[in-house]
């Protein structure tokens, strides 16, 4: 009580902690010097491209390869740039014409309206529910409508949305499925991979992902057609395609497709390689720590945290809080009380600060006029609004977690004096 009693850091009050919040920006990571090791060994070869003289099995790119392939149960895997790079490359192996309406949700990283859009194709925004997972009921409804001839659905946050439904509207209609699975590497939906349900799946080895490599990603697919094309396009030109297909080749010819270069280096799918080793290791951490922060905060009048469309179908990578009833303007000064206690925190719907998660910032899609962009899914934007979201390091400590509790609990019931204050209902 004496620590929700205390005087904010905002208002001038001492901080819950004075060090730096673990996160990426930081140089937080989970990297080991076996790792670093095997990134070396890829530059003393000086061999940085992945098509040279060797077989392809023989290359870093191969190995990782063959790692993911078997990780995941997928007959194929291509590793590229960026995850941006790979839900393109699986929209142009999908072959739809020119323009094509490509579903994707409202909520989610900028990157997945850009892919679309720089594929040729038109974006069309479904919308969430409470737990911020893509509305199926809305989706259904767009297809029609729309006449949505892909989907692309996204794990956002490291919750996974609900795939058996999304595949099911999609079946129904008859329409291929994207999934951007880009920050639940080695999580899985009613004991099958994510990533693996749709037509193709898409992962990111970027910032803070499960495998960081800094930049890069990788597809994966069971289509071995559709592989040839995204190979073909990502650079797999004058022949190198078929070094992908030791056992032959389909009839893909490299020739009539664009080369957009989008393949990853050696040096990189060797980080990679190495770091999968640890994957296991590392979503065990997170899942400990959030299910230690979500008991704790279970039962803070006026919070609730996201909740997952299965059973462990999550990461615990951060932790997404929901302040029931709250504006934008609240979530913001919830997220900025917790920054000056030394929480690193985010208010997914800022005025002030633009997230790229919100549809309504996406101008290159929706347009420069923010509030109608928000009327055209208000009950999206007010989901958004009431988020604040925070990273959790593998490494946090048992310390970090009480200084989280203790701001949590310190901002909260300034929060609620704040509300009550004004007359809002908590």
């Amino acid at each position: 009580m004496r620590t929700a009693l205390s005087r904010l850091a905002l208002d001038g009050g001492a901080p819950v902690r004075d060090r730096p919040w673990p996160s990426y920006e930081n140089g937080d990571n989970f990297i080991a010097a076996e790792d670093e090791e095997e990134a070396v060994t890829a530059l003393r070869e000086r061999r940085y491209f992945r098509y040279d003289d060797r077989p392809y099995h023989a290359t870093h790119n191969g190995r990782l390869n063959e790692r993911i392939s078997a990780l995941l149960s997928s007959r194929h895997m291509l590793a590229c740039t960026s995850g941006t790079a790979v839900i393109a490359l699986s929209l142009f192996a999908l072959g739809l014409p020119p323009g094509s309406p490509v579903a994707c949700p409202a909520f989610t990283f900028s990157a997945a309206p850009s892919a679309i859009m720089l594929v040729g194709h038109r974006p069309v925004l479904v919308g969430v529910e409470d737990d911020l997972h893509l509305d199926v009921v809305h989706l259904r409804r767009l297809i029609e409508a729309e006449n949505v001839r892909a989907v692309v659905v996204v794990h956002v946050r490291g919750f996974a949305s609900d795939i058996r439904a999304v595949l099911a509207a999609a079946d129904a209609a008859g329409i291929p499925v994207v999934e951007d699975a880009v920050p639940v590497l080695g999580v899985s939906f009613d004991g099958r991979p994510l990533g693996t349900f749709g037509a193709f799946g898409a992962f990111s080895t970027q910032a803070d992902k499960p495998v960081n490599t800094g930049e890069g990603g990788f597809l994966v697919t069971d289509d071995s057609e559709a592989y040839a094309r995204a190979v073909v396009h990502c650079g797999g030109y004058e022949g190198r395609m078929a070094r992908h297909f030791p056992d032959g080749a389909p009839p893909v010819s490299d020739q009539d497709h664009p080369h957009f270069a989008w393949r990853m280096d050696e040096v990189r799918a060797a980080l990679a390689h190495s770091m999968l080793g640890r994957l296991p290791q590392r979503l065990a951490r997170h899942r400990r720590t959030y299910d230690a922060l979500a008991d704790v905060l279970d039962g803070h009048d006026g919070l609730s945290l996201r909740a997952p469309s299965a059973p462990g179908a999550y990461t615990g990578q951060f932790l997404t809080m929901r302040l029931d009833r709250a504006r934008a303007q609240d979530s913001e000064w919830y997220a900025e009380a917790l920054c000056a206690e030394g929480i690193k925190a985010v208010a997914l719907g800022s005025t002030r600060r633009p997230n790229a998660r919100a549809f309504w910032n996406w101008c290159y899609l929706v347009g420069s006029d923010a509030e109608a962009a928000r009327a055209s899914l208000p009950h999206t934007a007010r989901r958004i609004d009431r988020i604040v979201d925070i990273p959790l390091s593998a490494h946090l400590t048992a310390d970090d977690r009480a200084d989280l509790v203790r701001a949590i609990d310190k901002v909260h019931a300034a929060w609620r004096r704040r509300c009550l204050s004004q007359g809002a209902a908590v």
